[in-house]
């Protein structure tokens, strides 16, 4: 359990920007900052990251939130571990007693396996350091081949001794879990005794895989004494999906988007090699063939990639694997073959950085234009060859989504193929059509997987009840959710901020923030929330009266401080200039309005926006997802509202609050009195004929009555208000 204090600590102190920075590279854009989505793959960027909301949401599939929410998401941690992950990344110390076996096991399964591999790669660290075996063979080794004790360090290598149970012995006396390890593939389980463990590591250097946010996903052994597997890697568990992972991706992730390239290798040593010369922006496939979630992952730090293979024929096969699956996420991408006998670690070991990026700068060649210059070669004056090379050219032009770098690549396979450029062009988009179907295709397949896990996941989803499938269902139980949604929304964005002047019993006046002016005109007509998740939520904002404050009491004590820095400031670049006494006034004038003016908007979205920082990441699911929905949910004010109001966006948003916070109670109103109208015409429709006259009448009465007190509200609502649907 964390204490409150340091919750708040942890929630005050991270940073959207940098906590989705350490997964995406975020371009600025306005006030705002966007980059591709860790959610899900997409080409063109969808997700927006707000560092004055400190909140982050994506457009398309619709996730994001406040940091810890944010983490939650993408780590699939609890709300406490992901408080944990935030409280390491800024150095914040949380006091937590020592877990016992019992809670070790309570841990989910994500988080022992990620605990696993990292207590697995830490022994295997000190191994190689701490213990004559390992510096005698393992160290041995990577000096040999030129590794130094920075990369060490620098990709955590390590050695797991030459024992059958030397690791598993150690994981005994440290109370680790040894059939998560087992999961991992750390440790193996005999086949002849159910619970004997052995090391599937021994006598290997250990290569551990890092995700981009640095947790030990997965390990990968070299051998060492010439056995039949020359490697061997961890098996995929619920943290490691090979296609999903880079090896390198987290100690290159910031150089990629500095150098905006990245270089893409096969294995552990070529990534090493090229960082030791000063390329840091390398990572590698570990052999794969490479997939759309290791193209997606590249694709939020960079659009240019350069493929580096050696220059066999091995290595040219290797460099036309995957090229379709590249430019169909609208990557720029280049090869680059070394020359005969080289890999990418011999060659950069044998050259400085500079001659490497000259090599680079003088070799690499686009990929369609390498293609076809490939398939050409070997074909002769066989024209059966020479059109499957076309064809195979023709294909990948199809994968290319922007129809202008379509038509320039037709153009230059044109004069490469010796085919006209009309007919090129026919022939992809043709082909064009056919990748377009299949791509839809996969995404469906995408979806009904996606779905199919979901319904499948015991964990409940809150997003589920927020956006019930079921409408039906829901709507027959919570008849009233759409206005009740539309009004819990509203609060979150303005609840906390003063909204009308009242007078109590005693004479004195106050004022009534949007939360509470909503709950006084609700109970006047005794109407409250229905749906648990808003009610909570609505309540909780309640609550947060007092907390505002008391902190907006310290934030006016220091905007005024600056406020008086601002005017020194500002006057004495006044009395610089060489102006008339009028000119003196008027330039001040216009100097304090503007101050004014900048300090009242600061001050506006200080109050505008505490709702959203204060349970945005909140403990409590249903209040936190509540949140987080009604954030993303916020509609844009009209273009017509916009030209026709020319004043400051503070006034607009305050005009946008009290329109729509009053309407939003009138229209859950008005719903209600519909229902109530309904319910008496139908009990009307089954009584006539079967009751007294007086029965009768007494419900046409109060059907009247409740019809002209819907006119009453209409008056107040007006024509356009009337029976408009919420979304």
């Amino acid at each position: 359990m964390i204490d409150k204090a340091t919750v708040q600590k942890i929630t005050d102190t991270a940073d959207i920007v940098e906590v989705v920075s350490d997964y995406v590279h975020l371009i600025k854009r306005g006030r705002n900052y966007v980059g591709l989505c860790p959610f899900h793959n997409e080409k063109t960027p969808s997700f927006s990251v707000n560092s004055v909301r400190n909140f982050c949401y994506c457009f398309s599939c619709k996730k994001g939130g406040s940091p810890v929410n944010f983490i939650m998401e993408k780590e699939g941690l609890s709300y406490h571990d992901a408080l944990l992950h935030l409280a390491q990344k800024y150095g914040i110390k949380v006091e937590e007693k020592e877990l016992s076996e019992d809670e070790k096991r309570q841990l989910n399964e994500r988080e022992s396996l990620l605990i696993a591999n990292e207590w697995a790669a830490n022994k295997m660290g000190k191994a190689l350091i701490d213990t004559e075996e390992g510096r005698n063979i393992g160290l041995q080794y990577l000096y040999q081949r030129g590794v130094t004790d920075e990369a060490i360090k620098k990709f955590r290598l390590g050695y797991n001794l030459d024992s059958g149970h030397a690791l598993a012995d150690a994981a005994k006396l440290d109370g680790m879990d040894l059939k998560s390890l087992a999961e991992v593939g750390v440790l193996g389980v005999s086949q002849k005794m159910a619970d004997s463990y052995y090391d599937r590591f021994r006598g290997r250097v250990i290569f551990p895989v890092l995700n981009p946010s640095g947790k030990v996903v997965a390990l990968g052994g070299r051998d060492l004494k010439g056995g039949m597997a020359k490697y061997i890697n961890s098996p995929e568990s619920a943290i490691y999906k090979k296609s999903n992972e880079l090896y390198g991706i987290f100690q290159a992730k910031s150089e990629i988007a500095k150098q905006d390239n990245c270089f893409l290798v096969e294995g552990y040593m070529d990534v090493i090699g090229m960082w030791q010369s000063g390329m840091e922006n390398v990572v590698a496939s570990s052999g794969t063939a490479l997939t759309d979630g290791q193209i997606a992952m590249i694709h939020r730090f960079t659009d240019n990639i350069t493929l580096i293979y050696d220059g066999d024929a091995a290595g040219i096969k290797a460099s036309l694997r995957g090229i379709d699956m590249l430019l169909a996420h609208k990557m720029n991408v280049k090869v680059l073959l070394l020359p005969d006998g080289h890999d990418p670690d011999s060659f950069a070991r044998e050259n400085t950085p500079e001659q490497f990026r000259d090599y680079v700068k003088r070799h690499a060649t686009d990929i369609i234009r390498f293609k076809a210059q490939v398939l050409l070669k070997d074909v002769g004056d066989d024209p059966q060859k020479r059109v499957a090379a076309i064809e195979s050219v023709v294909s990948s032009l199809a994968h290319i989504p922007d129809k202008v770098k379509r038509n320039v690549y037709i153009q230059e396979c044109s004069r490469i193929l010796g085919v006209r450029e009309e007919v090129i062009e026919g022939a992809v988009e043709k082909s064009r059509g056919v990748v377009i179907e299949q791509q839809r295709r996969q995404r469906q397949t995408s979806e009904i997987n996606r779905l199919d896990q979901n319904e499948s996941n015991p964990q409940p989803d809150l997003s589920k009840q927020l956006r019930p499938s079921k409408g039906r269902e829901i709507s027959e139980k919570y008849p009233y959710y759409p206005y009740e949604r539309n009004v819990v929304y509203h609060c979150v964005r303005y609840g906390i901020i003063d909204f009308c002047e009242v007078e109590f019993e005693d004479g004195s006046h106050g004022m009534l923030n949007v939360a509470e002016f909503v709950a006084e005109d609700l109970q006047e007509d005794n109407i409250w929330f229905t749906f648990p998740a808003f009610a909570k939520t609505f309540n909780r904002i309640l609550d947060l009266k007092e907390d505002f404050q008391n902190d907006n009491v310290t934030f006016n004590v220091n905007l005024e401080k600056e406020k008086k820095e601002m005017l020194k400031t500002g006057y004495d670049e006044i009395a610089a200039k060489d102006l008339s006494m009028e000119e003196i006034r008027r330039a001040e004038r216009l100097l304090e309005d503007r101050i004014n003016e900048e300090l009242a908007q600061r001050r506006f979205e200080f109050a505008r926006y505490y709702v959203e920082q204060k349970l945005s990441s909140h403990h409590d699911d249903d209040v936190r997802k509540t949140v987080t929905e009604a954030m993303n949910d916020e509609p844009p004010l009209s273009n017509i509202y916009i030209r026709n109001n020319p004043i400051s966006e503070r006034k607009m948003e305050i005009d946008r609050m009290k329109m729509l916070v009053p309407r939003g109670v009138l229209e859950w109103k008005n719903e209600m009195l519909n229902q109530m109208i309904r319910a008496k015409m139908k009990q009307l429709d089954n009584i006539i004929g079967r009751t007294s006259p007086e029965e009768e009448q007494k419900i046409l009465m109060e059907t009247q009555a409740l019809m002209e007190k819907r006119g009453q509200l209409g008056k107040v609502m007006g024509d356009r208000t009337i029976g408009k649907k919420i979304k």
